[in-house]
């Protein structure tokens, strides 16, 4: 596949694309903050919505990636935000209110169409990731990985899922191996990256299950259990992540 890849900046008239496919889980896209990003990502922060095509078929988008800018007073090899992903969109926010570019660059989130997954092309876009946030001036690319067969193992602490490994060393995991192979170290762990909670009559139209049973519920594609509570009518996910370092000097 003969690939061009290009920001919304690059590319205004292409902007529209960006809503092309969505294969989340339902219940994934009910982050109340994530909404906060999402509902204007390409005019807030049209440089980091990078956007792949097929030359031969340019009216058809392949893959697309999302990063955002935010300030960060630490060393990321030592310390990430502890609220991750939902915290990492509410600073970069509060950076664009106040006028500030901030000194990180954190992925959000890589997405393939479903038919060309498997092909490559995740690796692909983490590389041109990488080096948009270089382009842009930025030295350090993090990321709060959503490990992928983590929810295979629902039950495991993140901290000792992350550090399942093959008999060459890279992570068990394949969207973890894919980071580290690109360069990125493992540095850290939220175990509340995102937080959806809502009552239980949203997350049985949000899942298709019954959620009538107090106490965790295992729901398809979640990597922890979702606590539900029926006393006080409602269930919460938090969702962990590994935080992943990418030095880009």
């Amino acid at each position: 596949m003969d690939l061009l890849v290009v920001t919304v900046a690059q590319r205004p008239d292409l902007a529209d694309s960006v809503n092309e496919f969505d294969d989340w889980p339902a219940f994934i896209n009910q982050d109340k903050v994530g909404d906060l990003y999402y509902a204007d990502a390409i005019t807030a922060f049209p440089e980091f919505v990078q956007l792949a095509f097929d030359r031969a078929a340019p009216d058809r988008l392949v893959a697309k990636a999302f990063s955002v800018p935010f300030s960060w007073a630490h060393d990321p090899d030592e310390r990430l935000p502890a609220g991750a992903w939902d915290e990492v969109i509410l600073a970069a926010t509060h950076d664009r209110l106040a006028g500030r570019k901030g000194n990180l660059v954190s992925a959000l989130e890589i997405s393939i169409r479903r038919d060309l997954r498997g092909t490559g092309l995740a690796a692909v876009m983490l590389a041109e990731m990488r080096g948009n946030a270089m382009r842009l001036g930025y030295s350090s690319l993090v990321a709060p990985v959503r490990p992928n067969a983590k929810f295979h193992q629902p039950d495991m602490p993140i901290e000792q899922y992350a550090a399942l490994s093959r008999d060459d060393g890279l992570p068990v995991d394949p969207w973890l191996r894919t980071h580290v192979r690109a360069g990125g170290r493992i540095v850290g762990f939220s175990r509340h990256a995102m937080t959806i909670s809502g009552e239980l009559a949203e997350w049985r139209s949000w899942t298709g299950l019954p959620f009538d049973t107090a106490g965790p519920v295992y729901v398809p594609d979640a990597l922890v259990p979702v606590h539900c509570d029926l006393v006080h009518d409602y269930a919460v996910y938090c969702e962990p992540c590994v935080w992943v370092h990418h030095p880009l000097n």
